[in-house]
């Protein structure tokens, strides 16, 4: 634990002053300063003369509930996160206040892993919106579409405002669908060539030959179908930026070309003689690793390191989890906007889906995933059952694995164990654990009865 969470400070927002006791007693232990208020009208007074780096709090309380108090806490201080603690019954008003800018709920009995993760969620959260706001005060905030929360993108966002104002090569790396495009983007909003526009170009959808004529342009009659003078996406760009999208299927030949421009910002038109100009600052990405194709002899290593002035890596969602959560949202209302739908909130058990779920597409596949949900689900929530299937298996059979792990050495105590545990995942719904189980109501009926329950 660093020495800034070491001091973290969290003020605790309960009417139950035990529950309160047994919080502040364990944060200390964690190495964490506690500061106790009974209701909500104590708690707004406390973050109005006070500085914390988050806010634990119940909804249920006799005075002012917590919902109000986090109303009036988050339009003083709106970078402060504020974890709301819930019983099952108002799940609503969690899943409320999240849409409403609450860092994350807890449901009670408290599970404390989680606990200490949301609230160290909540100290990086409230570190870069201070690093925003510091920003703000000389260089101005970092403009981005990026989505995100986690420690790895905070970094790297922290990162592009180093290097966003300079005129460095950029190579981003990372996985199929991980974000590289909005790198490039917030690369180009954040430099001062912004006013400029920035061009893009995906190296593999196109053939060696369409390439060359998109990227440099071509002269009428240069080739068949070149019936008049056309301008290349370098000249597109000039005086901002071109991005050059899965630049690792380019070819020797255009490897060659493409380093000619950046080394000495000159070119020639396909089928032209005339040598032109231009000044532009090259993005480039890849889903490859370049080091090792340029150790292969398949990528040049001139280019390489032309390119690779300073490399950016884009983590892949399973190593940034604590994003999953706020994509949701995000695409949530993206898509229900677009498709004209209501959601009124994504159930737990849904979310538990996502969070689970290794996510190999990336946030493309959590997109496209969110999209079909909200398309195919009833009603106003979105649910488990309207997520794609791979996403339904892998939980289903996670939690098999689960109960192997754990699993008492009769057949009996197996199979009690997983029904038990399915009808505590359905709240008791015997209809739907039926289903999950693949038996009827009755047989689990006739179970349930053989067990006592």
């Amino acid at each position: 634990m660093t020495a800034q969470k070491k001091h973290m400070s969290i003020l605790v927002v309960d009417d139950e002053q035990v529950h309160r006791y047994m919080l502040c007693t364990m944060f200390r232990e964690w190495g964490w300063r506690c500061v106790e208020a009974d209701d909500g009208t104590t708690a707004v007074a406390a973050v109005a003369e006070h500085s914390y780096d988050a806010v634990l709090m119940d909804v249920r309380m006799a005075k002012m509930d917590g919902m109000e108090a986090f109303r009036r806490i988050h339009a003083m201080r709106p970078e402060l996160p504020v974890i709301i603690m819930t019983a099952y019954s108002s799940v609503d008003d969690a899943v409320e206040a999240i849409r409403h800018g609450a860092h994350d709920y807890l449901t009670k009995p408290l599970d404390f892993d989680r606990l200490r993760l949301a609230l160290e969620r909540g100290l990086d959260h409230k570190r870069v919106a201070h690093s925003k706001q510091k920003r703000g005060g000389s260089e101005g905030a970092l403009e981005t579409n990026i989505v995100s929360c986690s420690r790895p993108m905070t970094e790297l966002l922290e990162m592009i405002g180093y290097v966003a104002p300079t005129e460095a090569t950029v190579l981003i790396t990372g996985e199929s669908g991980t974000g590289k495009e909005l790198v490039a983007e917030t690369l180009h909003a954040n430099s001062l060539r912004s006013r400029a526009p920035l061009v893009k170009v995906n190296c593999a959808a196109l053939a060696e030959s369409l390439l060359e004529s998109e990227l440099f342009g071509h002269e009428k009659g240069s080739f068949t179908g070149a019936d008049r003078r056309r301008e290349g996406r370098f000249v597109q760009a000039d005086g901002g930026t071109l991005f050059l999208d899965e630049i690792g299927e380019t070819s020797q030949a255009m490897q060659v070309k493409l380093l000619r421009v950046l080394q000495e910002q000159e070119l020639q038109r396909v089928g032209g003689e005339a040598t032109l100009q231009v000044d532009v600052r090259v993005i480039a990405a890849t889903n490859q690793d370049l080091g090792k194709e340029v150790a292969a002899g398949a990528f040049r290593e001139d280019l390489y390191y032309r390119l690779n002035v300073v490399t950016l890596f884009v983590p892949p969602l399973r190593q940034r989890s604590d994003d999953v959560p706020i994509l949701v949202d995000f695409f949530v209302k993206k898509f229900a906007a677009k498709n004209r739908r209501t959601v009124e909130y994504v159930t737990p058990e849904c979310l538990s889906y996502l969070q689970n779920y290794s996510w190999p597409g990336n946030v493309r596949e959590l997109e496209n995933a969110i999209e079909r949900g909200i398309i195919l689900m009833r009603g106003d929530q979105l649910t488990e059952k309207s997520l794609p299937l791979s996403i339904q298996k892998q939980k289903e059979k996670d939690t098999t694995s689960s109960f192997m792990a754990n699993s008492p050495a009769t057949l009996y105590e197996t199979e009690k164990m997983m029904i038990l545990q399915t009808l505590e995942q359905t709240r008791g719904n015997k209809s739907e654990a039926a289903r999950r189980l693949g038996i009827t109501r009755k047989t689990l009926q006739n179970k349930l009865q053989k067990y006592d329950q």
